[in-house]
């Protein structure tokens, strides 16, 4: 696990505490509804083209504040009526500016599929996960061992939740095919050094299997990339940054999937 990486899941673990000792586990789990049978998240990666998961996120580690000021309702809403997919919201509040609260409201202000994305290392994480609206969560294969993974995975399932697994390199693709991951996102960024390798996804889709959704993560900017990745066979995209930074979010969305505004 890389040093950055560690910081965040130890300081995860230390909120985590906290938050337990005000409700536990067995408290939030008497509030989930029954799970439904429609998986919208995994649905919504397998349409015709290529899609789009719009992450709303207001700072990062590596470029610092991006939108401090961003209004979770505009933006999710810019998002789903420009033609994204799905939903990311970052939940992680000390490096990202996120929160549960944000997961809240985006799911009272738009219809599309939601992905809490955060450092999940507990089935707590999972129940508030639900809680909040979310149809999924992200589970970072450098953030845990092969047992943990595969067990949040099963929780997951059984409280009808999808997964995105999250890989770097060959061997936590492996790992992610061993452990049963159906959702597959490369990240091009790596946690050691933070920087991007537009390369990774690309490499590491020959690894997938026939049926494995694959996203791309991290350092997709333009047309050009997201034409270059569809080509290749990736099935969706996870892109905060630049559609963040841009004045207008849906008018960001359009240009970056190559599909016209009516405005």
């Amino acid at each position: 696990m890389s040093n950055f990486l560690e910081e965040v899941v130890e300081r995860t673990r230390a909120d985590l505490a906290a938050r337990r000792e005000q409700v536990p586990l067995e408290a939030l789990r008497e509030r989930l509804d029954p799970p439904s049978r429609s998986r919208p998240f995994s649905e919504g990666l397998v349409q015709e083209g290529i899609s789009l998961i719009a992450e709303m996120k207001r700072a990062s580690p590596s470029k610092g504040p991006i939108r401090p000021d961003a209004t979770v309702t505009d933006i999710v809403r810019a998002y789903e009526s420009a033609g994204a997919s799905a939903c990311s919201v970052l939940t992680e509040p000390h490096w990202f500016g996120g929160s549960l609260d944000d997961l809240v409201e985006a799911r009272a202000a738009c219809g599309l599929p939601l992905l809490r994305k955060d450092f999940i290392v507990d089935p707590y994480q999972l129940a508030e996960a639900r809680l909040a609206g979310a149809d999924a969560v992200l589970l970072i294969v450098a953030a845990l061992d092969p047992a943990e993974l595969t067990s949040l995975q099963d929780q997951a399932d059984e409280i009808g939740l999808d997964c995105l697994v999250e890989v770097h390199d060959e061997d936590e693709m492996g790992t992610a095919l061993e452990c049963g991951a159906e959702i597959i996102g490369v990240n091009n960024r790596n946690l050691q050094t933070l920087d991007v390798d537009p390369d990774a996804a690309l490499r590491l889709l020959a690894d997938a299997p026939a049926g494995t959704i694959v996203v791309a993560e991290s350092g997709i900017t333009a047309n050009a990339d997201v034409q270059r990745l569809e080509d290749a066979g990736v099935d969706a995209i996870l892109v905060g940054e630049a559609l963040m930074r841009d004045d207008d979010p849906a008018a960001a969305v359009h240009a970056l999937l190559g599909t016209r505004s009516d405005t």
